[in-house]
């Protein structure tokens, strides 16, 4: 699948059939943070983790994801969250 369909999957009612990551991702761009964050939690890997620090900093607990990027192996992302958006969502697409 590629971003730009990815992208356009937003629109429909349920999210198209990818990874658990891709769908946490998707249910956050949604405006379903809770949900986003139950996929997230079950995912047990780097991936996971970065997707987890990336929904507590958009929370703000900046403390908590600043735990779950060093679990990511991941810097503490310091761009925008649409852009950080972006970066997981394409690399995982890239994947």
């Amino acid at each position: 699948m590629t971003a730009e369909h990815f992208r356009a999957t937003l629109s429909a009612d349920t999210p198209p059939s990818v990874s658990p990551a891709l769908r946490a991702l998707w249910y956050d761009r949604r405006g379903d943070w809770k949900t986003a964050h139950e996929v997230a939690q079950d995912i047990d890997d780097a991936t996971g983790a970065w997707i987890h620090a990336y929904l507590h900093r958009k929370e703000g607990d900046l403390e908590n994801a600043a735990y779950w990027y060093r679990r990511a192996k991941q810097p503490v992302a310091t761009d925008s969250l649409e852009s950080e958006w972006e970066r997981i969502a394409t690399t995982l697409l890239e994947a």
